[in-house]
């Protein structure tokens, strides 16, 4: 067991009988059943009376027949990261890690996160909704090239880089197989940062570096040439500022307890937001415990606070 203070111990018996949730139907479920069997163990180690459950069935029986007292949420993409999960832990009271209704809700559709951030004034990348009878060359001859996404799919699943009107009808059709609404977001060629955030503070910056044509599904959980630096190698003004942009991003969502800001930088230092991860992922290639260590956090002591922070 990993070896905690008294008062770390303490904190620990208050938690009660927690179930880190996991798995899931979504598109994202092996990488969540990864952060989940991350998380699960080592909050076994720091003696948590922690169990693990799979979402992909009967979840509201497993969670009354098990006793749970709190949820670690580590389910990724529908159901886990888009109000669902949250509304029904909130019909049933019990506590649970990360975001609310609305902002799980909010944070999980790009297009209205980026209808709010341009309200109140916030860079994000000009886009535009995209269906069956799109004008196809018009959106190219306003974006040029452009990043087609489905609207509430996360790990990058579904996302293409085109630059013609026919490779934007075509990648439509592979990001309509994932979701019922289409995006198609202005590419920023640069470099892309991500911020985590930690109970209303941001973590360092991260600086990606990817040999592939985007930070895609590969680059992020397969791939072994992917760079992360951590802290970015980036002047501390500028750090300061892109913190304070993230934070200002997660809060306006309503977000709480913890999560990730993804961005880009131009080729002029301008950042643009790209979107919030409400439930980011625990792997061994997750960002959030990259930024925690940086900041002095093991990840016991990370998930520990999230923990500590519950909805």
């Amino acid at each position: 067991m990993t070896e905690l203070n008294t008062q770390t111990q303490d904190a620990i018996a208050a938690l009660g009988r927690v179930a880190v949730v996991m798995g899931g139907n979504s598109a994202e479920r092996e990488v969540s059943l990864k952060s989940g069997s991350a998380v699960l163990e080592a909050l076994l180690g720091a003696g948590v009376d922690v169990v693990g459950i799979d979402a992909k069935q009967d979840l509201p029986v497993q969670l009354q027949e098990q006793k749970i007292q709190r949820v670690f949420n580590v389910l990724h993409g529908r159901g886990g990261e888009d109000g669902t999960l949250q509304g029904l832990l909130e019909f049933l009271e019990i506590p649970y890690t990360g975001s609310g209704v609305l902002a799980s809700a909010l944070a999980m559709d790009k297009v209205k996160t980026k209808y709010l951030w341009q309200q109140i004034g916030l860079p994000t990348p000009s886009f535009f909704v995209l269906n069956a009878n799109t004008d196809w060359q018009a959106v190219v001859d306003k974006l040029g090239k452009a990043v087609v996404k489905p609207v509430r799919e996360g790990s990058s699943i579904g996302m293409s880089i085109v630059d013609s009107a026919e490779k934007l009808r075509e990648a439509f059709a592979v990001a309509s197989e994932y979701d019922s609404e289409v995006m198609a977001e202005q590419f920023i060629a640069g470099t892309e940062f991500t911020v985590a955030i930690l109970d209303g503070q941001p973590l360092p910056v991260i600086e990606l570096h990817t040999s592939h044509v985007f930070y895609d599904y590969n680059a992020k959980y397969i791939a072994n040439d992917t760079q992360y630096l951590c802290p970015a190698p980036i002047a501390a003004d500028v750090e300061q500022d892109v913190q304070a942009l993230s934070l200002e991003a997660f809060l306006a969502l309503g977000c709480t307890g913890w999560g990730r800001v993804d961005l880009m930088r131009d080729s002029t230092g301008k950042f643009y937001l790209l979107e919030v991860n409400t439930v980011p992922g625990m792997t061994d290639h997750s960002l959030v415990p990259m930024a925690a260590t940086a900041k002095g956090l093991s990840f016991t002591e990370l998930l520990l606070r999230i923990l500590t922070t519950t909805h």
